[in-house]
């Protein structure tokens, strides 16, 4: 076995379990290991529980969720100097982890993932919130959420916070109909995987990188194989680099989870040319 079939292996193990066992960090880790197969998972994961330990050293007697944010984010931001990367935000290491714990740079759900890690180590209940164009972490405290920005210094958001970044990413009409508090639900940790996953995808794409691409596409169908549309994009990279067979296949079952989508006769279209491909083969 190869080293991305077993690391595939171990990714497939991680998000079999129930949502409340499956580590996130790890499964985040694995990721990260289609570009780096040398990578140490557990040495990583040792340094959130350092970080949690630093942090936890600080804090004696009776202290409020609010003063373990105070130092969390004193830790992160300040002394660390975990920021976001806003000079180079496609930047593919700022979507792995271990990249992001060495350069200290990432983007909204790489930074999220930290601050969760840590934060739950120290027994804060966070989740992650797939806010619209940017992912954010939430606290449930008895007078209310309180909603924390990674990238932006662990810096907390009010709602109209919220709602002038509803505005910057959705038409008006649209962002005036909404109400920011039913988007803050939380994510699960398959969710947060599956939009890391996304980002390296469109990344890849945008460099004209299939074959990391592929290798993105093939994960993302292991935290999730009920994706009609991964399994189309992967049709498609297949048939980029000349795997026709592959391809087929991809498109076949594509179109028996989505007989009727909008573009279920562009796809038999491309099945016919790749089928095509195959017979020229022989």
């Amino acid at each position: 076995m190869d080293h991305q079939q077993e690391t595939n292996r171990r990714l497939a193990d991680l998000v079999a379990q129930p949502e409340e066992d499956l580590n996130l960090a790890e499964a985040a880790l694995l990721i990260a290991s289609s570009e780096y197969p040398a990578l140490d998972v557990t040495r990583y994961l040792a340094r959130f529980d350092r970080m949690a330990e630093t942090i936890g050293k600080r804090l004696s007697g009776p202290f409020s969720p609010g003063r373990i944010i105070l130092e969390l984010n004193r830790f992160l931001f300040d002394e660390e100097g975990f920021a976001g990367n806003i000079q180079d935000y496609f930047d593919p290491r700022n979507s792995f982890l271990n990249d992001v714990l060495e350069r200290k740079l990432g983007i909204p759900i790489s930074l999220a993932v930290i601050y969760l890690e840590v934060g739950q180590r120290l027994g804060l209940p966070l989740v992650g919130v797939s806010f619209p164009g940017h992912f954010l972490v939430k606290l449930t405290v008895r007078a209310g959420d309180v909603v924390l920005d990674p990238f932006l210094g662990g810096q907390s958001l009010s709602p109209e916070d919220l709602e002038h970044r509803l505005e910057s990413v959705l038409p008006e009409h649209k962002a005036s109909r909404i109400e920011v508090t039913s988007l803050l639900s939380a994510a699960g940790k398959k969710q947060i995987l599956l939009r890391m996953l996304r980002n390296l995808k469109v990344i890849y794409a945008s460099a004209r990188d299939p074959l990391r691409a592929l290798e993105i596409v093939r994960k993302s169908l292991i935290v999730d194989p009920h994706q009609p549309h991964e399994v189309r994009d992967r049709a498609y990279l297949y048939e980029s680099l000349s795997c026709f067979r592959a391809a087929v296949l991809d498109y076949d079952r594509y179109l028996e989870m989505q007989p009727h989508a909008d573009d279920a006769e562009a796809v038999r279209e491309r099945r016919i040319h790749a089928q095509r491909a195959v017979s020229s083969l022989h």
